[in-house]
């Protein structure tokens, strides 16, 4: 399938603010705002976007309009998610696809947006972003510089480079590859599996990240992947941030980095870890579904432009 990448941003273009998983809180949305005018985007809300339906931002059949309304809408060049948390699956085996096609622009958040990424890029070809949303990122005091100017590659098309000056790496397998990269939230990922929306690994780079995962939780969706086939074609893994998985008991606990070293020590494709890209900040935001390269002698991971 082609790879079609949005339009890039202009200043003066109006975005499109939706929720399509779980709600937020009302006022770290309002304090994003000043950020996105301050870049010089004016902002559109979806029509439900301040619904709730327990641990939903609204009903299937809101949120599910707020997404198709704003892909339809051709002044809103550009849609961003106020949160993830979990829903956007419900959702998705009921997306117009080819109205996507048709009107391609950018998507851009992570979590649970992981499950939506994977479906848009291998139904449609359209290259998308794992980035900080509304108001589970922008809108809080964390929001940093670095997290900040990751947005200026909606604007011009850019490669982007990740060295150790932004974070230390650690090295699980050696190598150097180049593939399409894909991926996002872990436990996402292994949702798909079965589904209609299964992540296709061949030949590509992937990305795992997660939050509030023990390792022996990391441990068994690793497993999964595994005994799934995902890893037996990979051409790389790039380990983004698992925050929040120090478990309670560490004399009864193997680390994080054990398990990896466990999992992937013995590829004959390279593994990197350490990026700071997941349940973080900094926030290193990324285009999935573009080419990219991830070197372990360098320590280095370079991404291809994702907008036009």
């Amino acid at each position: 399938m082609d790879i079609i990448r949005p339009q890039h941003l202009q200043r003066g273009d109006t975005i499109g603010i939706i929720a399509p998983s779980g709600p937020f809180h009302p006022k770290n949305l309002q304090k994003a705002m000043p950020f996105f005018h301050s870049i010089g985007l004016h902002t559109s809300f979806g029509k439900h976007l301040y619904e709730s339906y327990g641990y939903l931002a609204g009903s299937d059949e809101e949120r599910l309009h707020d997404f198709e309304t704003m892909i339809a809408d051709s002044d809103i060049k550009a849609i961003i998610f106020a949160r993830g948390g979990y829903g956007v699956g419900r959702i998705v085996p009921y997306i117009d696809f080819e109205a996507i096609r048709n009107n391609p622009k950018i998507i851009w958040g992570y979590s649970d947006i992981t499950y939506l990424h994977t479906a848009i890029r291998q139904q449609t070809g359209l290259v998308t972003f794992h980035g900080p949303m509304v108001a589970s990122d922008i809108g809080k005091e964390t929001f940093d510089d670095l997290s900040k100017g990751m947005f200026q590659q909606l604007f011009e098309p850019s490669d982007l480079i990740y060295n150790e000056s932004i974070s230390p790496l650690e090295v699980y397998a050696n190598g150097e590859a180049t593939g399409v990269l894909v991926g996002g939230n872990l436990s996402l990922l292994v949702s798909t599996i079965g589904t209609p929306y299964e992540i296709d690994t061949t030949d590509k780079l992937l990305l795992i990240e997660d939050v509030g995962e023990m390792p022996y939780e990391v441990d068994g969706m690793l497993q999964h992947l595994k005994q799934a086939g995902k890893m037996d074609d990979l051409n790389g893994l790039v380990i983004g941030d698992f925050s929040k998985a120090t478990p309670d008991d560490l004399e009864r606990s193997l680390t994080l980095k054990q398990v990896f070293h466990d999992y992937f020590h013995e590829q004959d494709f390279p593994v990197v870890g350490g990026f700071k890209i997941g349940h973080c900040m900094p926030h290193f935001s990324i285009p999935l579904g573009v080419k990219a390269t991830l070197s372990a002698e360098k320590r280095m991971l370079t991404v291809e432009a994702g907008v036009i």
